[in-house]
């Protein structure tokens, strides 16, 4: 039977946005997940990979970004993104018990999550459903400058296929990070984490990934 998904509204500067709220009976930890540039939090992707988590015991808070709940299609500047994901993780705060909250996101809201963070927003790790290390096609412009400076545990969870991450440049980077990032591959995975050949519905393929997340978060929570 799915969890229970409850909606809920919190203030970024002068708007509000929405988000979803699971919490199982006794989550060892919360993850606040963010969307991916080309869809909201109701992406059967998020929502599958959320209910897979809620039967790990883990809480998850998913919400919209200012520019996706005003029915833009270009993504907020990095200094909204920002702050909301600071309200964001504020909000799950409240919510909670004390227990650990993890910030996370599908691509551009991964990687809003860890600029955030390099610039101070308390979080106990990182966890990145495809991060977009570079544009397709253009793996000289590299996002990573601000990682380096990020000394939370960080997950990268990634597709060999994806274009937006040449395998050996993610490698690089990750090596360079150190001993506090972890790189787990998606075998044929894409940056949706579909798998030629593979007939999985999107929320299928969220929650297929939850189980690996949820080890990650029990052994450092």
């Amino acid at each position: 039977m799915p969890a229970v998904e409850t909606p809920l509204t919190f203030a970024v500067n002068d708007s509000v946005v929405s988000g979803l709220h699971i919490r199982p009976g006794n989550p060892v930890a919360t993850l606040v997940l963010a969307h991916g540039a080309g869809a909201g939090m109701e992406h059967p992707f998020l929502q599958g990979f959320a209910q897979a988590l809620a039967a790990e015991e883990v809480a998850t808070l998913r919400f919209n970004f200012p520019y996706r709940e005003a029915g833009r299609r270009f993504p907020d500047r990095p200094p909204a993104a920002i702050a909301t994901w600071r309200a964001a993780m504020d909000k799950a705060a409240e919510l909670s018990d004390g227990e650990p909250l993890w910030a996370a996101g599908k691509s551009f809201g991964g990687r809003m999550a860890s600029m955030a963070v390099a610039e101070g927003m308390p979080a106990t790790g990182l966890v990145f459903l495809g991060y977009p290390l570079h544009a397709p096609g253009k793996p000289e412009k590299l996002r990573d400058e601000h990682l380096y400076g990020v000394t939370v545990p960080m997950l990268f969870l990634q597709g060999t296929r994806d274009t937006f991450a040449t395998p050996e440049l993610l490698e690089s980077v990750v090596s360079r990070i150190g001993p506090t990032a972890t790189l787990q591959w998606k075998e044929g995975g894409d940056h949706s984490f579909a798998v030629k050949g593979l007939k999985r519905g999107a929320a299928e393929v969220g929650a297929s990934l939850a189980p690996e997340v949820a080890r990650f978060l029990k052994e450092l929570s």
